[in-house]
């Protein structure tokens, strides 16, 4: 009998080593409410889970949810607040920027964050080619980065620069990413697994990933702005809209992101859900290829040539009517575009003198001079033959994409240009038009605070390049190239004097306006939804009628609680005064081996009384015999 008890506990101590002693990191409890998970429904699903890779507006979510950045950009105004700084300063001959880190910082892994990991980050993309795709336009002025001590790190410039002071790049642990070389980290997919969470050290990190179904996070025990009542986020991927708006109606979803029309329409007046319908940060285009090649020059693709010839371009451009396609598109439910930053910052945005307006009429003018007749057919061609006829690329994740497309090829078919479009996914868009192998597409971009990162996708450097025999997609979509656009890019980049900066970036908008490589179509407002039974304390930015997620920060994630929840939260999001840089482990309870430990001995106690019975069976049975 003895030895049975002893066996049956060195068993469970085996399979159930937690239960037998402290576990040696914070961890959550096993059991998480279902109130305190908060799901998720979501058109976009992931294109990548490296921050070196992923472009997608998922992708970015998570980001910022696993890694923070030095500095934020505030809720109410985007002004700039601390991050992982805690403060910064400029030294005064403008070769260095020097910044102090929150002490007490540590990895959701356990491992202190210091300065050798902001170091790290930034040396990694100034001496990397892959890793400059997604950040090299924040790290331009940049010589190397240095860890002072462990809490400060100082960044040498080769110029002053404008930016320095809010650089959107996620700070990585170097403890995980140093082992994985330059051209590993291009494969690398940086998936978190229940067993292996992905180390980071923003409020949560991925535990879970179905591509086309959902991505899980949950809460990271050590994120320095405390415990938050929100333990898991579960991002669920709906490529009906009907069905995500079903999901919503049903409970089966908190929130809602990416609502076309109809499904937002149809949620509006229910008493448990509320309705948003935020000013943009993003616009939407008809990107040209202009004449793809690589950086260094060298011709690529099988794009038609005659969208070389500005003439064309701007006869397109005035060709459509982007306040009906507002309308019959989005149901009013944005406004038209015009220039590449939206008027949601207003300090940048450029309202050209000369719209383009919905002038068919001048878009025939423009192409009979430039000597494109149109034919029998009724589509136009050159004296050569060569027919404006154009392939475009609409994507098949968004309903908007695909009517865009639809009323962009009517519009053009009015003045004798043939579109024929063609539905292809997120992910195969960006790596055609990398290559360079397109005539027009649609797109969507999500615009910084900050222009300095969009102003440079237009730089001839931006775009694709070659390694190895293998051509690598850039930001440059439209392979836009002008020496004269490059060289007042280097001036805004180097200039900080606001006033100084903000004509160069005007003159900047306004020749890429005139120049015309985008037909940029309107600027969409972002349609969301959610249940206000389930989840409260979320945070727009702007404060006015901003977005409630897919933010330049994550302070909707820093605040919201279940409604049944006394508070927002139990800790004042971080970058406000009385936020504490201190980190707390979000366990639930102060030992979250404990659950582990009483399911253990629950088992040690039921096989005991098995053992028990079954020796008084074999008794009782030898008293028979």
């Amino acid at each position: 009998m003895r030895k049975s008890l002893i066996a049956t506990i060195a068993l469970v101590t085996v399979l159930f080593p937690a239960a037998t002693q402290a576990a040696a990191t914070p961890a959550l409890s096993s059991a998480v409410d279902d109130s305190q998970i908060l799901t998720i429904g979501i058109t976009d699903d992931l294109d990548s889970a490296n921050p070196f890779t992923g472009l997608s507006s998922l992708s970015y979510e998570i980001f910022t949810l696993q890694y923070p950045t030095l500095t934020q950009y505030a809720a109410a105004d985007f002004s700039i607040v601390p991050g992982l700084a805690e403060s910064w300063e400029e030294s005064a001959d403008n070769k260095f920027w020097t910044y102090k880190l929150r002490s007490g910082m540590k990895w959701s892994d356990g491992v202190a964050l210091t300065a050798e990991d902001v170091a790290y980050t930034f040396n990694r993309i100034i001496n990397g080619k892959y890793e400059k795709t997604n950040f090299g336009s924040h790290t331009e002025s940049m010589v190397e980065a240095e860890a002072l001590d462990e809490l400060t790190v100082r960044i040498e410039v080769s110029r002053p620069s404008p930016i320095m002071d809010h650089l959107f790049v996620f700070i990585l642990p170097k403890h995980i990413w140093e082992s994985i070389d330059g051209k590993a980290v291009r494969k690398y997919e940086n998936i978190g697994t229940p067993e292996s969470p992905t180390v980071g050290s923003g409020p949560y990190t991925m535990i879970e990933r179905r591509p086309g179904q959902f991505t899980r996070l949950q809460a990271n025990p050590y994120w320095y702005g405390g415990d938050r009542s929100v333990k898991e986020i579960v991002f669920k991927v709906f490529n009906n809209p009907d069905a995500l708006g079903q999901a919503l109606k049903a409970g089966e979803i908190d929130f809602a992101n990416g609502l076309d029309l109809g499904v937002y329409e149809s949620l509006q007046g229910i008493p448990e859900i509320t309705t948003i319908s935020a000013t943009p940060a993003s616009f939407s285009e008809i990107g040209f290829n202009t004449g793809a090649a690589l950086e260094d020059g060298k011709p690529i693709g099988d794009g038609n040539p005659l969208l070389k010839e500005k003439s064309i371009r701007q006869a397109l451009n005035w060709a459509i009517d982007r306040a009906a396609i507002v309308d019959k598109v989005l149901g009013g439910q944005g406004t038209a575009g015009n220039t590449i930053v939206p008027p949601l910052y207003p300090q940048w945005h450029l309202e050209p003198s000369v719209p383009y307006t919905y002038d068919p009429a001048k878009a025939k003018s423009i192409l009979d001079a430039a000597g494109y007749p149109a034919g029998a057919d009724g589509i136009r061609a050159d004296a050569q033959g060569n027919r404006l006829s154009f392939r475009l690329l609409w994507r098949t994740d968004s309903e908007a994409s695909k009517k865009s497309a639809q009323f962009v090829q009517s519009y053009l078919a009015d003045i004798g240009v043939e579109v024929l479009p063609k539905g292809v996914s997120e992910d195969a868009l960006y790596e055609i038009v990398g290559q360079g192998n397109f005539d027009m597409f649609e797109w969507e971009w999500g615009i910084e605070p900050d222009p300095n990162y969009i102003l440079s996708t237009f730089t001839c450097s931006s775009r694709s390049y070659e390694d190895g025999g293998t051509i690598y997609a850039n930001l440059s979509d439209s392979f836009y190239c002008n020496p004269a656009y490059d060289e007042l890019f280097a001036q805004q980049a180097q200039e900080t004097d606001f006033a100084k900066r903000q004509a160069i970036v005007t003159q900047m908008q306004q020749m890429i306006y005139d120049d015309a490589p985008y037909m940029i179509t309107y600027y969409a407002n972002g349609l969301q939804a959610y249940r206000n039974d389930r989840f409260t304390g979320w945070v727009s930015q702007p404060s006015d009628n901003g977005t409630l997620i897919y933010q330049w920060g994550t302070w909707s994630y820093f605040n919201v609680a279940p409604v049944s929840d006394a508070s927002p939260s139990a800790t004042p999001a971080p970058g406000s005064p009385s936020a504490t840089p201190t980190p707390t482990p979000s366990t639930g309870s102060s030992a979250p081996w404990i659950p582990i430990l009483i399911v253990a001995v629950v088992i040690i106690l039921t096989v005991l009384v098995v053992v028990i019975v079954l020796q008084r069976r074999r008794s009782t049975s030898g008293d028979r015999e």
